[in-house]
């Protein structure tokens, strides 16, 4: 992976001539996320220098208390200016462009025959697409880290989890990190939506290859699940920074107070950790928008990685199995039904079993293993609803993403307690 580290430099707002917009833009040097050495920068708007700079030391702490706001800002149309420059830069390295003509500081994209696409699915980050190629064959994509994400997200262990998937064949081709972003292959194909997951075909894809990521072994080690260690984080979160959105009179069912929030945590923890789900490498957040189906290769790819991590087999796909019901449209109608989550299951088993025991079409799944995932698979999926839901407070904080982040949690709460003596009846087969 090529690491670039991006400097600040002025350039003029889109639609204006003045020159009072920061921009990031390249060279080459170590990756700032993986040296302590390399001059920390803040990425944002604000300032009229018209120089690229390095900010250190002291000035930048000064700087960083001075504008908190990372890029994007919540100016939307600056923000997407500014990713266009990006993306011509980013153009010029992995096409192989005319060195001179890549060397002038391009004023918009389209100006060396380049399109650009933004996509508007995601709810955490900003993505842009750039292509010569009407197919988009040969696109890019910029992703820009949301606002305060870095509260939800590990960005050193997102990039390390990049890589591995990347070497196992289940990620894209990752060209560079810098401080609040990544740049890496567009995968060619649909994303899918809640109507594509139920269908029988898609699912056994779908299955498969969440077998073939859950099989990635973790060089020997015995790996801990994350699920425990964010979901106290984002609770301690929620407590500290939102209490008083929290625990208002007027939200007592939607969103229950930070005690009643602890003793579910509590009663999670103790009951689902005995389950006895294996812990494997997981994504954590397969939503619909997060599988690519690629209808010529008639196979799936998985794409965000930034909650990727070790984690309960069955949290995995219990997390995916609540994202049928849709993210912007909530319709927990959707939810697939027992006999549809069997046949799911039973895809998945027969190839987890062929990539962890090496006897590819040999493998019989029997009726107690795929009630005993069908089991652990339910009962993980409360853990899904109650992480999402908190999740949700925070973003409805911080996040300049239009989304209703706060109607989102209280969905999530709101089914969390609906299923909640539901799938504690369910006991798994002796």
């Amino acid at each position: 992976m090529k690491e670039y580290f991006l400097w600040r430099a002025a350039v003029p707002r889109a639609g204006t001539g003045d020159s009072g917009a920061d921009f990031l833009w390249g060279g080459r040097a170590p990756n700032p996320l993986k040296s302590p050495e390399v001059p920390k920068i803040r990425a944002g708007w604000g300032s009229d220098r018209q120089q690229p700079r390095l900010v250190r030391g002291q000035a930048a702490k000064a700087e960083r208390r001075e504008n908190k706001t990372p890029f994007p800002s919540a100016r939307s149309r600056q923000s997407e200016f500014g990713a266009k420059l990006l993306i011509n830069f980013f153009v010029c390295l992995f096409f192989g462009s005319d060195s001179r003509r890549c060397s002038r500081a391009k004023g918009a994209a389209g100006s060396s025959g380049l399109s650009s696409q933004l996509f508007t699915d995601g709810i955490t980050n900003k993505l842009v697409a750039c292509y010569r190629d009407e197919a988009m064959g040969d696109a890019l994509l910029v992703r820009v880290y949301g606002r305060r994400t870095e509260l939800l997200v590990d960005r050193e262990t997102e990039l390390r989890n990049f890589q591995v998937l990347r070497a196992h064949g289940c990620a894209p081709d990752l060209y560079c990190a810098f401080q609040n972003g990544l740049c890496y292959q567009f995968l060619p194909g649909t994303a899918l939506g809640p109507e594509h997951v139920r269908d029988p075909h898609i699912f056994r894809l779908v299955a498969r290859e969440m077998a073939r990521v859950h099989a990635i072994h973790a060089n020997g080690s015995l790996p801990r699940p994350i699920l425990w260690q964010k979901l106290h984080k984002y609770l301690s979160l929620v407590k500290t920074e939102l209490s008083p959105k929290v625990s208002n009179p007027s939200l007592p069912q939607d969103v229950p107070g930070p005690a009643a929030l602890q003793q579910e945590l509590a009663w999670m923890q103790e009951t689902l950790s005995q389950l006895g789900s294996p812990v494997v490498l997981c994504h954590n957040d397969l939503l619909c928008k997060n599988i690519i189906y690629d209808s010529a290769r008639e196979r799936v790819r998985f794409i965000d990685y930034e909650y990727t991590g070790y984690n309960y087999q069955a949290f995995d796909i219990g997390n995916h199995f609540n994202e049928f019901a849709g993210v912007k449209e909530v319709d927990y109608g959707l939810y697939p039904s027992k006999e549809m989550q069997l046949q799911w299951l039973h895809s998945y088993l027969q190839a987890y079993k062929e990539l962890t025991q090496g006897h590819p079409g040999d493998t019989q799944v029997s009726e107690e293993e795929l009630e005993t995932l069908y089991v652990q698979v339910n009962k993980f999926s409360l853990a899904s609803h109650f992480l999402w839901a908190c999740w949700g407070l925070i973003q409805d904080k911080y996040s300049t993403i239009d989304f209703n982040f706060l109607r989102y949690a209280k969905l999530r709460f709101k089914q969390y307690f609906k299923m909640k003596p539901v799938v504690a009846a369910l006991q798994v087969p002796k």
